[in-house]
């Protein structure tokens, strides 16, 4: 049974305050979320003002060259994304034709995820339900975990350096790393090298490529092979470091099966390790509190479908030998 002062609370709110709120907290700043609203900014300023006191509290920190959110605003923020979400899926919920299923799936991924897995699905499910929009978003895994954390996405797909006893997690597929050159380094061409030969070249990594985070598995490579030379290179993106190995800039660690058409194309050089290159696994992160949309769940439990039914061999890239 509802609470009358509860009652009374959701019947006196005004429910534009939220929205405005939770343009605010997007744009980062009341002037811009004034711009986005059409709105003049000391309007929208007066709409926090009276939220904060509808709630009795404080939501944001404003002062100059400041803005940040409070312990309440971020729960606020959180519990509004909710409700939006589940206003936008009023419409789904009185659709019975299978037919109709629409919504946005987001997706949140860390940026060398390569696999046919979720491509094949992403075909699959755009055949089968052509109402349904993908918002497909690339970070680092750990912003990843926090973006799936905070409900913000759909689902995450990424490496784990520890997992959070509120995500349950499930493991995608594995791949294989080994090193690579670019077409002007020395090692380029050069066959039958071993990891001696890898000392003393300059380094381009992942941010990640560290002993106590996601590519742990290539900082213990290097570790074991004194490969502490100079790293001339960071990025988050595959992409780009791609990008700075291709250009010479020095050595890195990729994942096998990503580079073999850049291998075949003769624009990067494959590297040792060639036997028991480390391996990295790549897992669906999932929040239990996280509200799906049908097209979510559909594009979900197929994924997940996938992962029981076939073994972990056919979801390993490449296939060991």
């Amino acid at each position: 049974m509802t609470d009358r002062g509860d009652e009374k609370f959701v019947i006196g709110l005004d429910w534009n305050l939220l929205r405005t709120f939770v343009v605010i907290v997007e744009e980062g700043s009341i002037t811009r979320a004034a711009h986005r609203l059409l709105r003049g900014q000391p309007s929208v300023s007066l709409a926090l003002q009276r939220l904060e006191q509808e709630l009795k509290c404080q939501l944001i920190e404003r002062s100059k060259g400041s803005f940040r959110m409070t312990r309440a605003g971020q729960r606020l923020y959180d519990e509004c994304m909710d409700i939006f979400r589940s206003v936008s899926g009023l419409k789904e919920i009185t659709t019975t034709s299978s037919t109709e299923i629409s919504g946005e799936i987001t997706i949140h991924l860390a940026s060398h995820v390569i696999t046919s897995l979720l491509d094949d699905l992403l075909t699959e499910t755009k055949t089968l339900y052509p109402n349904v929009s993908f918002n497909i978003k690339t970070a680092t895994s750990a912003v990843v975990t926090s973006s799936v954390l905070d409900r913000q996405a759909s689902f995450g797909i990424c490496l784990v350096n520890r997992k959070l006893p509120d995500l349950s997690y499930d493991l995608l597929y594995r791949e294989y790393f080994s090193f690579y050159c670019g077409p002007t380094h020395p090692l380029f061409g050069r066959r039958d090298l071993t990891m001696e030969d890898l000392r003393g070249h300059d380094i381009v990594t992942f941010d990640t490529d560290d002993l106590n985070d996601a590519l742990r598995p290539v900082a213990l490579l290097r570790k074991q092979w004194d490969m502490a030379q100079r790293i001339v290179g960071r990025s988050s993106q595959l992409e780009e470091v791609r990008r700075m190995i291709q250009c010479g800039l020095g050595i890195g660690s990729l994942p096998i099966h990503v580079l073999e058409r850049d291998v075949r194309d003769g624009l990067l050089w494959r590297l040792p390790p060639y036997d028991d290159p480390p391996e990295v696994d790549i897992y669906l992160l999932r929040n239990p509190k996280k509200r799906l949309n049908r097209a979510e769940r559909i594009f979900v439990e197929r994924l997940l479908e996938q992962i029981r039914t076939l073994p972990l061999a056919q979801r390993t890239y490449p296939v060991p030998d």
